[in-house]
């Protein structure tokens, strides 16, 4: 019998809508799904809503929780992990206190000052789940969702050996959107993308064995709806010629172009469709507000006669599960070291790349280089990256200073002076969410 392990099952949508798509598979319908959350609320809704799934179902799945996550683990052969180190108490200092410096984050949750805190936070905490899996489930393979993906995974690739992948759904999400703008179904979409996490480009995207690029300018130069639904990345195409992953609103902050002044965040980053400004302060009220009503609604859901429906979603950790004990084999990007499959990125950087998974294991696709105009800023956030990584491994803070200097926003916009400063403030307030630091000034 397989058993999956959820750490931070308190994650509720994804807990469900993950367990759901997991039971519809012949191969798991039976599986042992054990939920682990530090939150014994959460946990136990998490619990109730599993077992929910399972009855309506009929499957001969067993659910269990745990807050204990050796228990959870032990004898795994698959380990979904989507956490939070620390709560709003202290990550929206990560948005709050460079927005006092003028450097304006919109989410903040991959990289720039925002992103590189948030993984010196959690590095430790990922690294004893990983240390927890050699020990306890030498055998299975983590898929992580959490972020800043690519710091998260390249500490574990670099410090442990386990089998991991980072899954994220800006691919196929940005595939879907191309191929809607253009009139293409989905199933005949072809293309091939790599990267980085959130930064990772569409070198080929093809309908029906064409190349869709012309078609994909044409409308998002006629079309003002289409512009609108994307600004900051279709002004990235429409000047790069290459399409890349991840909303607007993330990367807005991944580049010295939209947010260096109030007049370009207002022209670029506060219209069109999907646009919510103050976007942080969005997300902050939502979490807050969600953190105030989540019972409520997990009692409506509960007590609903059809609050799920059994049909497979469209996360990708449920068919690599598959395919990884004997089903069909499958095709996803996944975040891996970097072998030599994208050549003119840094060599076992973290990349986002074509992979292809079966009972023979996660086997990555050599993609070759990206166009120079798309690696020139790949390269800078990777290697800006490899720096924050090791920083939060050797608990050294003057290389996340240098790191978060070179960081394209920060440094369209302060002085290194300035960023010193900034950065010795983050460091204050984070100083209890850091054990790894002996000091914490630079």
């Amino acid at each position: 019998m397989t058993k999956i392990a959820f750490i931070g099952a308190g994650s509720l949508g994804f807990t469900r809508g993950l367990a759901r798509d997991i039971l519809t598979f012949p191969l798991l319908k039976d599986a042992t799904i054990s939920l682990m959350d530090i939150d014994s609320e959460r946990l136990d809704f998490a619990y109730r809503a599993v077992r929910r799934i399972v009855e309506m179902g009929h499957y001969p799945a067993k659910v269990e929780a745990t807050l204990n996550r050796a228990e959870a683990l032990a004898g795994a052969d698959a380990v979904m992990v989507t956490i939070l180190a620390g709560s709003t108490d202290v990550w929206q200092y990560d948005i709050l206190i460079p927005k006092e410096f003028g450097v304006d984050i919109n989410i903040g949750d991959t990289r720039g000052p925002s992103g590189i805190f948030r993984a010196l936070r959690t590095i430790p905490v990922m690294l004893g789940i990983a240390r927890d899996m050699e020990r306890l489930c030498p055998d299975a393979t983590m898929l992580n969702y959490t972020n800043p993906m690519a710091m998260l995974c390249r500490a574990m690739q670099r410090e442990t050996h386990i089998k991991l992948t980072g899954l994220c759904h800006s691919v196929q999400g940005t595939a879907m959107m191309l191929a809607r703008w253009i009139g293409a179904p989905d199933e005949e979409i072809t293309y091939t993308c790599a990267g980085i996490n959130h930064m990772a480009w569409f070198i080929k995207f093809e309908w029906q064995g064409q190349d869709a690029y012309p078609l994909i300018r044409k409308a998002i130069t006629e079309r003002p709806e289409v512009y609108n639904e994307e600004i900051v990345r279709n002004e990235v195409f429409l000047h790069l010629d290459y399409y890349v992953t991840e909303s607007s609103g993330h990367n807005s902050e991944y580049n010295w172009w939209f947010r260096k002044r109030p007049d370009l965040i207002e022209k670029y980053c506060t219209h069109g469709a999907g646009w919510n400004p103050g976007e942080y302060a969005y997300i902050l009220k939502e979490y807050r507000k969600v953190g105030q009503t989540w019972k409520d609604e997990e009692r409506k859901w509960l007590a609903s006669d059809t609050p799920i429906s059994l049909e497979r979603g469209h996360e990708y950790a449920a068919c690599i599960i598959d395919a990884l004990l004997g089903g069909e084999p499958f095709k996803f990007n996944g975040n891996v070291p970097n072998t030599n499959l994208i050549t003119n990125l840094p060599q076992n950087a973290c990349v986002e790349a074509p992979v292809w998974v079966s009972r023979n294991g996660i086997e990555p696709v050599q993609v070759g280089a990206l166009p120079p105009q798309c690696a020139l800023l790949t390269n800078l956030s990777a290697s800006i990256e490899e720096m924050a990584v090791e920083a939060a491994l050797t608990g050294n803070p003057r290389l996340v200073f240098q790191a978060i200097a070179h960081d394209p926003l920060t440094a369209a916009v302060l002085s290194l002076a300035e960023i010193k400063q900034m950065v010795n403030q983050m460091f204050e307030q984070n100083r209890p969410y850091l054990p790894q630091f002996e000091h914490c000034q630079v």
